[in-house]
Order: structure tokens, then C-alpha cells, then sequence
């Protein structure tokens, strides 16, 4: 499949996407959120593919926001239609997806940006990353499941100041709060990144899979998060990699899983 906005790498069982869109700083448009989703799509359906590292490209950008000049005339139809769309074909589309997928936020992540490493399952910084959540200087708040996984994931009090004052964090205060995980030299990003897949793809994808369900829905309405956990545990049990895995602790071999 072509892509305009975004580039594609498969290597050794893992996949990076790419933000292309270097110009305007990787901004989210509508057709990038539409490749986005192909994208992940297609290499969640893909039995090769284990982990999923997503980045910008460039320097400067992860993404720098929403492209404004997209929806600046937007009705209130419109802009609730435009939230809608994009948290069900993206935002909330990765956070469900059942293989990892790892935020390499290098430079600038700003509103849509923000909210777009937020749904990633975590994240990792480079050393000049700039994180914040601006919208309320454009007389409009996050749209994309920013005023719900920004709370989640650093505490309402901090998530109420950064989306009030619209102002911007660094590296080192977004791993203070818990915001991302590691902070490393830009140049390390993706090959600390990649290190990171090579120790999730040795564990089971079938579990793995099952993992991010169970935690994901402790933080949905509705939901009870034991007893999804609880399911999900049991379901293991049926499975090929279960019976590999148990079976290869107790030979004292490494477990060769297959997702099944």
C-alpha cells in the first residue's frame, strides 16, 4: 500500500511508522489520521509484526498539533463529527490494538501530537522533547482523548494545569510525572526503542495481547478491570503459547512462541 503522509519499516519483527509530513512539522490532518489507520490496521493483522514503534520525522517534530487550517471554520457539528472520527479510527484504535506500540517522541509533541503518543501504549523521549497540550489558546480543548489519558497517566492536578495554562513541559518533567517512561540522547531514540521491542517480542504475543486488554479496561466506564483480568487469564490457558511456555520453564529452554 502507497502512503503519502507516513513511511513504513519492517524489520526483524518489528515495524516503525513514520510521521512524514516534515513541512509542517508532522501536524495531523485528516488524511494522515486515515493513512495512520490503514496502517496499523494492516500491521496488527500481520503475524511478522510483534511491536510497533511510531515516531516523526525530522528533528524537530514528533507532531506538532492538529493542521488548524483544516477545521479554523469548522461548525459545532463539524467539530464534534471531527473528534468523533479521529478518536474511533485512531486514538482509541491504537490504545486497543493488541500489539505494543511504543511512542518515540522526538522534539515537539503539542495537542494532537500529544494526544496521539498518549494513546500509544507508552513512550519514550528524546532529550529535547517539548510535550504540552495548547488548545485552550485557540479558544478549544483536546479533542482527541487528551482531557481523559492525560489525567490517567500524570494525575489530575498536573493534567488540570497543563491543559489551563496551555503551556509546554520538558523531557525530563514529563518523565518526572510519569508522562513518558525513559529520556534519551535524540540520536538513541530509535535503537533504544528498538531495544525495548527486542525484549517484549521474546515474550508471548498471544499473552501480550491479552495483557493490554485487561489493563485498558480498568480505565473504561463500565468496565470491571479484575474480572476482564480474570477472563483473560483463563483464556491463556488455552492456548499454544501457554503450553510452550510453561512447558519450556520447566525443560529450562527458551520459549519459542508462536501467538497461538
Amino acid at each position: 500500500m502507497k502512503y503519502e503522509n507516513i513511511l513504513i519499516s519492517v524489520d526483524n519483527n518489528i515495524a516503525t511508522i513514520t510521521i512524514n509530513r516534515p513541512s509542517k512539522l508532522n501536524a495531523l490532518n485528516v488524511a494522515t489520521i486515515n493513512e495512520l489507520h490503514k496502517a496499523f490496521k494492516t500491521l496488527n493483522k500481520n503475524n511478522e509484526v510483534q511491536v510497533i514503534i511510531l515516531t516523526g520525522s525530522g528533528e524537530k517534530a514528533f507532531v506538532a498539533g492538529a493542521d488548524i487550517s483544516e477545521f479554523a471554520h469548522f461548525s459545532v457539528k463539524e467539530g464534534a463529527q471531527l473528534a468523533a472520527e479521529g478518536q474511533e479510527k485512531l486514538f482509541d484504535f491504537i490504545e486497543n490494538l493488541k500489539t505494543p506500540v511504543i511512542a518515540a517522541v522526538n522534539g515537539f509533541a503539542l495537542g494532537g501530537g500529544l494526544e496521539l503518543a498518549m494513546a500509544c501504549h507508552f513512550r519514550v523521549a528524546s532529550d529535547n522533547a517539548k510535550m504540552g497540550v495548547p488548545e485552550v489558546s485557540l479558544g478549544v480543548i483536546p479533542g482527541y482523548g487528551g482531557t481523559q489519558r492525560l489525567p490517567q497517566l500524570v494525575g489530575k492536578g498536573r493534567a488540570m494545569e497543563m491543559i489551563m495554562t496551555a503551556g509546554m513541559i520538558t523531557a525530563d518533567d514529563a518523565h518526572r510525572s510519569g508522562l513518558v517512561n525513559h529520556i534519551v540522547p535524540q540520536a538513541e531514540l530509535l535503537e533504544f526503542c528498538n531495544g525495548i521491542a527486542q525484549k517484549i517480542i521474546k515474550n508471548s504475543p498471544y499473552a501480550i495481547g491479552k495483557a493490554i486488554k485487561a489493563v485498558n479496561a480498568n480505565f473504561k466506564e463500565g468496565k470491571n478491570g479484575y474480572q476482564a483480568e480474570i477472563k483473560a487469564f483463563g483464556n491463556c490457558f488455552g492456548t499454544d503459547d501457554f503450553k510452550e511456555g510453561t512447558t519450556a520453564f520447566l525443560e529450562k529452554r527458551k520459549a519459542v512462541f508462536t501467538g497461538k
